[in-house]
């Protein structure tokens, strides 16, 4: 089992399923660093989902090679860390495991239905995510096979239930 205080964990998930909320709490009880990926995109990006065009591979490269530099920089350290990005294809999350190879990275997976997260979506103030790019998220969405070992958290609970499981599942 790794260190509780060196573990590295990326949560991830279509924007509006929580990963902001459930990550810092779950970074502020594991004693680690939080960094919310949203903050490293380039204003290209943000003018983009702003706009309510989707991002595309291209767009997102060098965000993800950033933010595996951030997780990079957390391992060399020996320092723990829960990142948030929407790490939506598994070439994505790829990208991310560079940054920590050869410590192993853990997947945080929020999963929630359209109409869920929509309506939360919907509800949330102060973002540049414009609500409409819901469904293009979905549909680039390759949820984490099994062979990738990601932790499923179902949306529908509540944040403390969810982010009281996760410590458990990582105290275990």
């Amino acid at each position: 089992m790794q260190n509780a205080h060196t573990a590295l964990y990326v949560v991830m998930g279509v924007s509006g399923c929580g990963k902001t909320r459930i990550g810092a709490n779950f970074a502020k009880a594991m004693g680690v660093a939080f960094i919310e990926g949203d903050d490293y995109h380039p204003p290209e990006n943000v003018r983009k989902m702003s706009s309510g065009t989707p991002l595309t591979d291209e767009d997102r490269a060098g965000w993800l090679l950033t933010l595996a530099s951030r997780i990079r920089e957390a391992k060399d350290a020996g320092n723990g860390l829960v990142l948030t990005c929407s790490a939506l294809k598994r070439s994505y999350r790829e990208t991310l495991r560079d940054g920590a190879r050869p410590q192993p990275l853990q997947f945080i997976y929020l999963r929630g239905t359209r109409e869920l997260i929509g309506e939360r979506l919907r509800a949330r103030k102060g973002h540049f995510m414009d609500p409409a790019l819901l469904e293009s998220q979905f549909e680039a969405l390759e949820e984490p096979a099994p062979d990738e070992g990601a932790w499923v958290c179902d949306v529908g609970g509540s944040a403390e239930e969810m982010v009281a499981a996760l410590v458990a599942r990582a105290s275990a």
